[in-house]
């Protein structure tokens, strides 16, 4: 029982029990953790609580939530009451536990769902490959000597490794599309605003996005259900009704209109990513083809803005702390904490045209593919990949074709390829924002006929297999 749903299923049919459930758990993640560095905080006592009042409810008659006893996980940005929220920083473990919830715990625990514990993260979020100086790097379970992505590494292996069924993470500039494709399992960053982030520590405010991770489309469909929909104490939170996702899983293909993206998106990558994205564009009989103009300077003007929001942000850390921060993450939020304002500004203008040109492109297209990362998993500590004989930084790079469609809040799911004798790659499926059902369609269908799964590796003698 690896799906969240058939957990549930089980629980409510009195096959087993939600104590049974978690204790299993917990011995899976006794086992496995020490080996793929995923969870940091560990909720054993707690989650048993929560398990044996559940099972006390179900027996009065009560019906808890679609997500009845199913365990899960969240990124260490994400209030536990009673927990100190590190973010993957030293700084943080002075600051107080926190008093409640954040707002997605709530609303998962309202569906039933049991949180078991807090995930490895690259310091405060600002990485791409959970290789983190005070807490180790979180390791691939299809391969531990590599690395799980980031910056929400700890959650996507948590979901990979099958310590729990789903998790969550966040995504600024690809922090759960490019751990989902590194990984091999699905991860969705929705529309900017539809989940909201009350109660998660910020990074930079206009590009935060929460989201899950799951190892099926119809997990990853519920959880979302359960998350999205307006919360007022997050500023930036959508006011649209919910859409449910889940009931549309049925609908296929048929309207949707979808084309392949070029240019920047086809290029700067190894073979294996274009191979995995043609394995899924010749399942869908996809010939048609589209260009996102300057999709390399919205890239840029990411980078600027994530700094400059950064580093305002942690500017009195930056001033008062500057030693206990990860060296990488330190110096690129002084960066950003040090440019010039107009850069700043201008970089949102062009944020404001580049809206404008997705906009028009979605009046004739409706799903958009692209690859979700530009090379396979690296290797941990390994510093450059070579990409068309040119020698490259290997963090930051692996959000190249992630960065330019979170510059614009786009609702995407990077669903999971596994190619023969490699590791996992992932595909972007995009649409125009509040458009989720759409991608939900067209990843199911994708997983409906084989061409998108995700396996759970053994984990054996530091090394790993497939079932």
């Amino acid at each position: 029982m690896n799906d969240a749903l058939s957990i549930s299923a089980a629980i409510k049919s009195g096959q087993t029990t939600a104590k049974a459930v978690i204790k299993d758990t917990l011995e899976q993640i006794d086992r496995l953790n020490p080996l793929v560095n995923s969870l940091t905080t560990i909720l054993r006592d707690q989650a048993i609580q929560d398990a044996e009042v559940l099972d006390r409810r179900l027996a009065q008659g009560e019906y808890p939530g679609i997500l009845t006893g199913v365990p899960f996980a969240v990124k260490d940005l994400t209030d536990i009451q009673g927990i100190v929220t590190l973010a993957g920083s030293k700084i943080n473990r002075d600051n107080p536990p926190a008093t409640a919830d954040a707002t997605v715990v709530t609303a998962l625990k309202q569906a039933g769902a049991i949180l078991v514990g807090a995930c490895l993260m690259d310091e405060y979020a600002y990485g791409f490959s959970t290789e983190n100086s005070h807490y180790g790097a979180s390791h691939n379970p299809h391969n531990l000597d590599h690395v799980a992505g980031g910056s929400s590494g700890g959650s996507a292996v948590a979901v990979a490794a099958g310590l729990v069924p789903f998790s969550l993470g966040s995504d600024t500039n690809g922090s759960i599309r490019v751990p989902a494709a590194l990984c091999g399992i699905f991860g969705l960053k929705p529309t900017y605003g539809r989940v909201s982030r009350f109660g998660t520590f910020p990074f930079a405010g206009s590009f935060d996005h929460i989201g899950p991770f799951a190892r099926s489309v119809s997990d990853l469909a519920v959880v979302f259900d359960c998350l999205q929909g307006h919360d007022p104490q997050d500023p930036i939170s959508s006011d649209r009704p919910p859409a449910l996702c889940f009931p549309e899983l049925s609908k296929g293909l048929s309207g949707i209109r979808l084309a392949v993206a070029d240019g920047h998106f086809a290029q700067g990558a190894h073979p294996e990513v274009f191979q995995a994205l043609g394995k899924v564009v010749d399942a869908l009989g996809i010939t048609a083809k589209v260009t996102i103009p300057e999709a390399h300077r919205a890239r840029a003007a990411a980078f600027l803005i994530t700094a400059s929001e950064g580093g305002n942000l942690h500017l009195e850390r930056l001033r008062n702390r500057p030693f206990d921060f990860d060296p990488a993450t330190r110096d690129r939020l002084l960066a950003g904490a040090l440019a010039p304002a107009n850069w700043y500004l201008q970089a949102q203008k062009f944020r404001n045209w580049y809206r404008e040109q997705l906009e028009q492109i979605f009046q004739s297209v409706d799903v958009i593919l692209a690859p979700t990362t530009p090379c396979m998993a690296t290797k941990i500590g390994q510093q450059s990949i070579n990409i068309d004989g040119v020698e490259i930084l290997a963090r930051p790079n692996l959000g190249v074709f992630t960065q330019p469609l979170s510059f614009i809040g786009l609702p995407i799911i990077s669903v999971p390829v596994h190619l023969p004798n490699s590791l996992p790659l992932g595909v972007q499926l995009i649409a125009a924002p509040y458009n989720e059902a759409l991608i939900f369609r067209v990843a199911k269908v994708l997983e409906d006929q084989g061409i998108v799964a995700a396996p759970v590796p053994n984990l054996i003698n530091g090394s790993s297999v497939y079932n």
